[in-house]
């Protein structure tokens, strides 16, 4: 009789532990619904962003301070917020793990809002207009009209972009590298035919009076849209869009972008 006592004691005692820390599992539930990743970001007060060397985008200045069209607008949506903003080198190809493990808060570096990416990822809206277009040496630039003829040529492309999408899409010879400008260097130097970068950044890195003076860009390949990703279902994507819807109207994007030769490419935020 006292062996039955103490067993339903136990099991008395162990249902409302249950209740006591967990509701009986309601509240991890409950916790998710209340989680709210902006106002994690303002606690610990600084947003991290992830961005790669991306011209006019993303880049370092002559004392190492990261500028650029993106770089300064995420500086302004953190001003907003009321956050510091830090800028973090990732590898592109691993950008949704990095927003997973929280070592990012967002990928906000020139990103085109694929499919793959608008699956990952919360997205804000559309910002930009960009295109993947092929890069060459100018003394081959006459024989690229169409996707045809770049079919013998061998192709350096960011691992995981959208350059390497648009290879792999026209079943082009493509071998992946760290970041776009890793892919241009490769075609400077003769180790690749030919790149495919967003053209926002062929216009700033390659042709008459850039870094690479003996680089031109080609055909596009595609016409796409930028955006910013945060981790799946953060309520920080509906927080920038608002930013941005904002910035648009005050002329704070317009000032930006004419800072950086963006205009051109800059739409307004839905």
């Amino acid at each position: 009789m006292k062996k039955r006592i103490v067993a339903l004691l136990s099991v008395a005692v162990m249902i409302i532990s249950c209740f006591a820390l967990t509701g009986c599992g309601s509240s991890d539930s409950d916790s998710d619904k209340d989680y709210s990743d902006l106002a994690y970001v303002k606690d610990k007060g600084t947003l991290v962003v992830g961005i790669t060397d991306f011209a006019p985008m993303d880049y370092k200045d002559k004392d190492g301070n990261w500028i650029g069209f993106d770089a300064d607008l995420a500086k302004a949506y953190g001003k907003s917020i009321g956050v510091d903003v830090e800028f973090i080198e990732i590898n592109w190809d691993s950008k949704e793990m990095e927003l997973e493990n929280k070592n990012i808060d967002c990928v906000w570096n020139g990103m085109t809002l694929t499919d793959g990416v608008k699956e990952a990822m919360e997205c804000s809206n559309a910002y930009c207009n960009n295109a993947q277009m092929v890069v060459v040496n100018k003394n081959k630039a006459d024989s690229i009209k169409d996707i045809k003829d770049c079919k013998d040529l061998t192709f350096a492309v960011e691992a995981g972009s959208a350059g390497e999408e648009q290879a792999k899409e026209n079943d082009l010879n493509a071998t992946g590298v760290e970041t776009q400008s890793d892919a241009v260097m490769e075609v400077s130097a003769g180790t690749a035919d030919a790149c495919i970068i967003d053209s926002l950044m062929a216009g700033a890195m390659v042709g008459e009076g850039t870094s690479y003076p003996n680089l031109v860009g080609t055909i596009k390949l595609s016409e796409e849209l930028y955006g910013v990703g945060f981790r799946k279902e953060s309520d920080m994507a509906k927080s920038l869009n608002e930013f941005l819807a904002a910035a648009y109207d005050d002329g704070t994007v317009k000032k930006i972008s004419e800072k950086y030769g963006t205009s051109e490419s800059v739409i307004k935020p839905e």
